[in-house]
């Protein structure tokens, strides 16, 4: 994973040499190193901010005898990788749960077809159960075929109660009754799953805002794919517009050989990476770590 942006780098720091590092030098491997970015998903305004930057730090810079040119470059990278990813690992779930006065909290999960939601909902749902949260869950996808049969499954899997309706029937009122179950039965966490939306689809969006201002949840985080691209920064703008969330999950990371995704969208959005999925077991979940995102993408260690 994030091997393009890591090799990216890694061709930009073996192909400047000098010990004085002129403008005239970095102008000469800044553009291809811009350029790869983008190839790996990076959005233009991240890319060239990262390229501008690297001028401004690097021009002129005189390096010391004792100094390498390799480790000197790599020290300003990881710096501009923190500037991009600061609110990353600024959002601690648990903390907000444990914090709440009153039972249950409410999340509610966004995100278009094929992101691997519902599966993300239910690594969540392992998750919190392994910190000793107790879980259920609402199936308030009552559009997709096979949505309700799929996470009966998962709940099953994971010992939990699952909420449901008939096809077909409000999204809302799904959401509603699983709130009600949970303070009856002193819950700690309801995970209410929704239609995978075209972030266009004016009707569908209409019943999310619906269904996010009766409940009223407690954080709502938008499932994003980091295999889909730049389609992906496209969600998140929409989303935010019309309906808001507090930070992502991020999927399929395994999976991902470019890492743009991980990189910009925090940055674009100034939401958080709050977790991240990353391979097909419940186990395989994680909380996400800034420092974890730039030691792989610097190819530091394996954690």
């Amino acid at each position: 994973m994030f091997e393009g942006i890591k090799k990216a780098f890694s061709n930009l720091k073996e192909s400047i040499i000098t010990k004085e590092i002129t403008e005239e030098e970095l102008e000469k491997h800044l553009w291809d190193f811009e350029l790869k970015l983008i190839e790996n998903n990076v959005t233009i305004e991240v890319a060239r901010k990262l390229s501008e930057d690297f001028k401004k730090e690097l021009v002129g810079k005189k390096i010391k005898r004792t100094e390498k040119i390799e480790k000197v470059i790599e020290e300003t990278f990881k710096n501009k990788l923190e500037e991009l990813l600061e609110n990353t690992g600024n959002y601690n779930l648990i903390e907000k749960i444990n914090n709440k006065k009153s039972k249950p909290f409410v999340i509610v999960f966004l995100g278009v077809n094929g992101v691997g939601k519902t599966t993300a909902i239910a690594k969540l749902c392992y998750f919190l159960k392994k910190k000793n949260l107790s879980c259920i869950i609402a199936c308030s996808d009552t559009f997709r075929a096979g949505a309700i049969e799929q996470l009966e499954l998962h709940a099953k899997n994971l010992g939990v109660e699952v909420v449901k309706h008939k096809y077909g029937a409000s999204p809302t009122a799904v959401a509603f009754d699983a709130v009600q179950i949970a303070y009856k039965k002193n819950i700690d966490v309801v995970l209410i799953d929704t239609a995978g939306r075209m972030q266009t689809d004016k009707d569908l969006l209409d019943e999310m805002r619906k269904l996010v201002r009766v409940i009223q949840p407690d954080a709502v985080f938008l499932v994003v794919d980091s295999l889909t691209g730049n389609d992906s920064y496209k969600q998140a703008e929409i989303f935010a517009k019309e309906v808001g969330y507090d930070g992502f999950i991020l999927t399929k990371v395994d999976a991902d050989e470019k890492g743009g995704v991980a990189l910009s969208i925090t940055y674009e959005t100034k939401k958080p990476i709050i977790f991240i999925s990353h391979g097909m077991n419940y186990e395989d979940f994680m909380i996400a770590k800034r420092e974890w995102i730039i030691n792989k993408i610097l190819g530091y260690g394996s954690d």
